[in-house]
């Protein structure tokens, strides 16, 4: 994009509206066209300035930010940064605003209210710059809301055929719960997510998609088993490793420092699949921005796992995908649409191998490594 970026700041708060231009006068790619104190206003003002990216906060009089989002998604097809308080209620209504077609969010600090904005003025400063070089938002995915569950107790069901490792960023939330509903309650794989969020959001979002999804999904907690038709969401602001015991196979959260400015970071889950579950694992990179995992997709790669990566016409940013693209640790490119399909397929195919194997010979020795069996 040529010239400066132009960002409409809609907020109820008077401070706010002071506050928010003043950080990002900072950076001279971004000119404040506009302040307004609700989605009414806003609508307006977006018709007269023409902004390039509009930050959006949600609880407001009159029209709220969410009403308005459903209007600039109808009508101005502008990139929307929520940026509204880290509260409980806060991170359920962004989460909606995410799945109704907002481009990222940031979280108002806890002493916003006294005027400290700057330990987020570089995170909404990107953003906003991200967003407005990725243009118009992608179309708005359709998931069904419900999804009947499996009846099989947790003792009953057995180990996974595949570990799935993902990680995520931008445009996460509306993709894997399009992804994850695609997924059959009999799903053989274990997934596991990173998903760059921060703390107090993990726990609602690997809820919401639990409603939404025929396999169970929960944040995960040190010691979860991986089980068949699981899917484990790591917690903001932790890491996500795995360990495999004679008990069975789990997750292990730790608070080593950020890695790639990340915690929870990609690398850090798929380096520890690569290492535990060998040819076994199964990496998924999919939308988000920076190139956290690529590095962690080239040791499952090496150690003959299965790489995927979303294609870049289907990601709301394609930064992620790209980087383990271009150093080529990737297998396969695939459709947000296709996705489901292709891992339901691998986790399958081990499977079925894996009874075959056991149909045709001994049992196999307690401890055995399974990590060595073959990459299809």
């Amino acid at each position: 994009m040529s010239g400066q970026i132009r960002v409409l700041v809609v907020d109820d708060s008077a401070l706010m509206r002071k506050l928010i231009p003043q950080i990002l006068a900072e950076d001279p790619s971004i000119e404040v066209v506009g302040t307004a104190m609700d989605g009414t206003f806003g609508l307006k003002k977006i018709e007269e300035l023409r902004p390039h990216v509009v930050t959006l906060d949600l609880e407001m009089p009159r029209m709220d930010g969410i009403e308005m989002l459903r209007a600039i998604t109808r009508k101005h097809h502008v990139p929307v940064i929520i940026f509204s308080s880290h509260t409980e209620r806060g991170a359920s209504s962004t989460l909606k605003a995410l799945a109704l077609g907002a481009f990222d969010f940031v979280s108002k600090p806890h002493d916003a209210a006294v005027g400290n904005l700057q330990g987020i003025a570089a995170e909404l400063t990107l953003k906003i710059k991200v967003a407005a070089s990725s243009g118009a938002p992608k179309m708005i995915l359709t998931v069904p809301t419900k999804k009947q569950k499996g009846t099989s107790p947790l003792e009953d069901r057995r180990a996974p055929s595949r570990v799935v490792a993902i990680g995520v960023s931008t445009g996460g939330p509306a993709a894997l719960q399009y992804v994850f509903s695609q997924l059959p309650d009999d799903f053989p794989g274990c997934l596991l997510v990173v998903q760059h969020m921060p703390e107090g959001f993990t726990d609602m979002f690997a809820r919401r998609l639990d409603e939404s999804c025929a396999i169970e999904v929960k944040e995960a907690r040190s010691g979860d088993l991986l089980l068949a038709g699981r899917a484990l969401i790591c917690p903001g602001n932790r890491h996500m490793k795995v360990r495999r015991l004679a008990q069975g196979d789990i997750v292990v959260l730790d608070d080593n420092p950020p890695v790639n400015g990340h915690r929870p970071s990609v690398d850090v889950l798929f380096n520890s699949v690569a290492k535990e579950f060998g040819s076994a694992s199964l990496a998924v990179q999919m939308t988000g921005m920076g190139d956290d995992g690529a590095a962690g997709m080239g040791a499952i790669h090496a150690a003959g796992g299965m790489t995927l990566a979303q294609d870049s016409e289907s990601c709301v940013v394609n930064s992620m995908p790209r980087s383990a693209i271009e150093r080529g640790f990737v297998d396969r490119v695939v459709q947000l649409s296709a996705l489901a399909s292709h891992i339901q397929a691998q986790c399958v195919a081990e499977k079925l191998q894996q009874d075959f194997a056991s149909a045709s010979s001994p049992a196999e020795p307690a401890g055995a490594e399974r990590g060595s069996r073959r990459r299809l």
